[in-house]
């Protein structure tokens, strides 16, 4: 799955670019607003969702290697948390679905991605 994938079944708007954007191959999805729970996380080549549009989670998402941030309920990233982001190179994306929503969606795509490799 790709940022593009994401971007067009969850109808994302790109705050970030980041620097795998155009390359990253999102093989998971970690949803937390809790993000000493996302710091325990072992998976690689996963994004981050959440309602929580803080620095904090630009940190944290730099501190376990995950390739983006989707931020849900439509909120809106502060501009402080935009800086960051780019600075650290980290893409940054908002939907107004939910949680639950963006849950199912990413996880089926990445279900029919998985059963369709040879």
């Amino acid at each position: 799955m790709t940022f593009d994938d994401i971007i067009r079944s969850l109808s994302c708007k790109t705050f970030v670019r980041g620097a795998a954007f155009d390359t990253a191959k999102i093989k998971s999805l970690v949803a937390s607003d809790l993000m000493s729970d996302v710091l325990t996380t072992t998976e690689e080549n996963f994004i981050i969702s959440t309602s929580l549009n803080s620095e904090q989670v630009v940190r944290t998402a730099d501190i376990v290697g995950a390739l983006g941030i989707l931020l849900v309920n439509g909120k809106q990233p502060q501009d402080a948390m935009r800086q960051l982001a780019a600075d650290h190179g980290i893409t940054l994306l908002s939907t107004a679905r939910d949680t639950y929503r963006v849950c199912v969606t990413v996880g089926c795509a990445l279900e029919r991605e998985k059963s369709a490799a040879p």
